[in-house]
């Protein structure tokens, strides 16, 4: 069972990472200012993250496939690795599905 895991970075904003059941990353967000917008972020994940149409499949300038997924608003609210290939980056994208409107928050700011 996947979770989310929020923490702060080194500029004291707030993040999350959604993580699978093997603890792997799968989508990592944008800074957020406050933590109460940081776990709307989590709410928004959780609720695109239904909709194939809110993933944006991208290729890098390195040629590394990866994917963007969008709020309805058109803005990014989670980003994921540099993949090898594009199936494995369609895996990932299955995995965010899969793993995010179950997810538990585990809150590493506390």
């Amino acid at each position: 069972m996947g979770k989310f895991e929020i923490k702060t970075d080194n500029s004291g904003k707030f993040r999350f990472n959604l993580k699978a059941g093997n603890g792997q990353v799968i989508l990592s967000s944008q800074g957020y200012s406050t933590k109460s917008a940081c776990e709307n972020g989590i709410e928004s994940v959780r609720k695109n993250s239904q909709n194939d149409n809110m993933f944006e499949r991208k290729t890098a300038s390195n040629g590394s496939p990866f994917f963007n997924l969008k709020a309805s608003n058109g803005q990014v609210i989670g980003s994921s690795e540099m993949y090898s290939s594009t199936s494995a980056m369609e895996n990932g994208i299955a995995s965010v599905k899969k793993n995010a409107p179950d997810a538990g928050v585990n809150d590493t700011t506390a």
